[in-house]
């Protein structure tokens, strides 16, 4: 991933190089409420798309009894791999395709993924977590999300733009169809968290990533004239679409 060209990149990819550990949309706020609704203590969990690790590293501040990442890009499931040492593996496959036994898990964690598929595709993730969940299992996700309000045109207009901005399918959908994605899927939502879409906003970076790494990043993007250009598109985007546009944690249970 890091061979191919700034102008190339997808956004979360980009932001990765440059230094941004954190990469879902609610931040790490949102991410810290959504596990603690999950129920993580003593559970088996499995996460979907870990990217980074940096929210594995969270799951297992929680004290899981077992932990696995199925990563489908090998580069990401060996940054995993090597971030949670002997806590865990990583494993690689697609999560609509994990390869793992039926019923393995307490907890499903997924963040990020479903908004990156379309809609077609959000559902074979969904029937995937359910069929490696136990009965009462959890699955959490944490995405984009859109405001039940807005009309079709709209909905299209923000997705062309933000997966023009990204360079990657962003597809998020309104929140009543994330909760009727689930429940379609045979899950009973048990709750659900918001936060604003602040993901490159001065304050938000710092408060994810401490203020030492925050230099960093910035130094990063400051220097390198493409990359600044793409993550100021980015953080525009976000910004036109901000009264439409926001983050959403859903914890569910298989019944």
């Amino acid at each position: 991933m890091s061979q191919r060209k700034t102008i190339d990149l997808p956004g979360h990819w980009l932001l990765a190089r440059l230094g941004k550990r954190v990469l879902r949309p609610g931040g790490r706020e949102l991410t810290e409420r959504m596990l603690s609704d999950a129920g993580l203590p003593g559970a088996d969990v499995i996460e979907l798309a870990p990217g980074l690790g940096a929210t594995a590293m969270a799951v297992l501040h929680h004290k899981p009894a077992s932990y696995i990442a199925v990563e489908f890009d090998k580069d990401a499931a060996a940054l995993t791999d090597a971030a949670i040492g002997e806590r865990g593996r990583a494993v690689q496959g697609e999560a609509a395709h994990t390869g793992l036994p039926d019923a393995s898990a307490d907890v499903v964690v997924g963040e990020g993924i479903l908004t990156m598929q379309t809609d077609a595709h959000k559902p074979e993730i969904a029937r995937e977590a359910y069929r490696v969940l136990r009965p009462g299992g959890r699955y959490a996700i944490h995405e984009m999300v859109l405001q039940d309000g807005i009309d079709d045109d709209t909905k299209s207009e923000v997705c062309q733009a933000l997966t023009r901005s990204i360079k990657a399918t962003v597809e998020p959908v309104r929140a009543g169809e994330w909760r009727q994605l689930l429940t379609d899927a045979g899950f009973r939502v048990d709750a659900v968290s918001f936060a604003p879409l602040l993901l490159l906003e001065p304050r938000r970076v710092i408060a994810d990533e401490g203020l030492l790494r925050t230099l960093l990043f910035a130094w990063n993007v400051v220097r390198e004239h493409d990359a600044r250009d793409r993550v100021l598109d980015m953080r525009n985007t976000f910004r036109k679409y901000r009264d439409v546009l926001t983050s959403i944690a859903i914890v569910a249970t298989k019944v």
